[in-house]
């Protein structure tokens, strides 16, 4: 019957600190990721919140045509990401 627990903890020992570093690289990678995504839409609505306060001084007469056009160029122009929101 010998041979005892010794070579079972040897094993069990780093595969369990394994596993722990596993789950914690997935739990903080998940969060980190999702942290990111996070940023990411607030830049989008803040993009589209300017865009949607331009509109409304166009609508309200306060910006000319030609005006709105171009500071709209430019704030499409500025945008992090590149991507034009869906009229």
């Amino acid at each position: 019957m010998g041979g005892g627990f010794g070579w079972w903890f040897l094993l069990l020992i780093p595969l369990f600190g394994i596993i722990v570093f596993a789950v914690l690289f997935t739990i903080f990678g998940l969060r980190w990721r999702r942290g990111m995504r996070e940023g990411d839409r607030a830049g989008q609505a803040d993009a589209r919140s300017a865009e949607k306060t331009l509109a409304e001084r166009f609508a309200q007469g306060d910006l000319d045509e030609v005006e709105y056009r171009a500071r709209l160029e430019v704030l499409r122009a500025n945008r992090a990401d590149g991507q034009t929101p869906p009229a």
